[in-house]
């Protein structure tokens, strides 16, 4: 929508309303200097399968002052290409995400636990060798028939 505003002296000058593009969203990332990664979802019922379908989209958005947390729901608003990927920038920031506060804990100096395994439960090797081949050896006797002569 195009309004007029009469400035004293000038002819009449025009201004267009803002007809950006503007999406609410949850920022998912803000690892990258001065851009924010935000999640947009979308709902739509499906025309055929008559279920609403949520979509979500990832836009890189421009944050000059990294003020973006990840959690936090802000308004996006379309701009110019700033580069490959971002054409978005952060209008405002809605609501803070909630920040868990954590203190340091001082860890005491316990003293170590020593572990006692029992005396059957450490074999040597040597030993756990010959019991397996001694296992080994009834088995194979008993699946061999044993031969005998019938004349």
């Amino acid at each position: 929508m195009i309004r007029h505003v009469n400035v004293p002296g000038t002819e009449t000058v025009r201004f267009m309303d803002n007809k950006r593009k503007s999406r609410l969203g949850r920022v998912v990332s803000n690892k990258m200097d001065k851009t924010a990664v935000v999640a947009v979802e979308t709902r739509r019922h499906h025309p055929i399968y008559k279920k609403t379908v949520r979509r979500i989209t990832r836009y890189k958005a421009h944050d000059e002052m990294n003020e973006c947390q990840p959690g936090d729901t802000v308004r996006l608003e379309e701009t110019r290409p700033l580069s490959k990927e971002k054409r978005w920038r952060v209008a405002e920031i809605i609501s803070k995400a909630e920040q868990l506060e954590v203190r340091p804990v001082e860890l005491e100096a316990q003293p170590e636990e020593v572990v006692v395994e029992p005396e059957e439960a450490v074999v040597e090797p040597e030993k756990a060798v010959a019991e397996v081949e001694e296992e080994a050896e009834p088995e194979e006797a008993a699946a061999e028939p044993e031969e005998t002569d019938e004349t």
